[in-house]
């Protein structure tokens, strides 16, 4: 995926970019920085998990309570084969727990939906089971000006985070305390400024 990310870098003839990722896409934008420090001008790193690991079972216990009431339902269809509706449900639940706003966040989820598109949990598996032995090392020689963006009330434990701010020599770090882990969908005029900021100081 590294490789796919430089090859729409050369398809455009840039000699240099600014990336931005998501989730886990802000670890593939760290591995890209990581390996090609010369080709990224800045780096926008959103609701990571950071450089710690063992951030799942307190992942896991956040998710369950911030559920509740539906936390059964949504381990009930975890737990079977499903029709596409159903897989649709799943989906549209296990996103929903990833929202602050609780009165909001089944519409986020929905909208998150729409258009549907199957998961692909085989290679959602596979990338969860990767680990980056020299990621500590490797991000203390990164010299690209980062940003770290997260939402205060991400289900995945910030001082994981706060692991690769601290590690990263050239890292900014920005929390929003009324957001979850997708900042931009709760509070899109704070993550705006916050991003526009980073990329444009000017």
């Amino acid at each position: 995926m590294i490789a796919d990310l430089d090859a729409v870098r050369r398809r455009y003839g840039l000699a240099r970019v600014s990336l931005l990722g998501h989730s886990w896409g802000a670890t593939l934008a760290l591995r890209y920085a990581v390996a090609h420090p010369d080709r990224v001008e800045k780096l926008v790193y959103v609701s990571g998990t950071g450089l710690d690991e063992g951030w799942e079972e307190e992942f896991r216990a956040n998710f369950t309570a911030r559920l509740g009431d539906e936390w059964e339902r949504w381990r009930e269809l975890r737990s079977r084969r499903r029709t596409e509706d159903e897989e649709r449900e799943l989906a549209v639940l296990q996103w929903s727990a990833d929202f602050a706003d609780r009165s909001k966040a089944r519409g986020y989820a929905e909208r998150m939906a729409n258009p549907w598109f199957e998961i692909n949990y085989e290679c959602n598996a596979v990338l969860g089971k990767e680990t980056w032995p020299s990621a500590f090392t490797e991000c203390r020689q990164l010299e690209v000006p980062t940003l770290i963006i997260d939402g205060a009330q991400d289900l995945r434990p910030r001082w994981s985070v706060d692991s690769l701010f601290e590690t990263l020599p050239s890292a900014k770090r920005v929390v929003l305390e009324d957001a979850g882990h997708i900042p931009w969908l709760e509070v899109p005029d704070e993550f705006e400024a916050a991003v526009g900021a980073f990329l444009d100081p000017a």
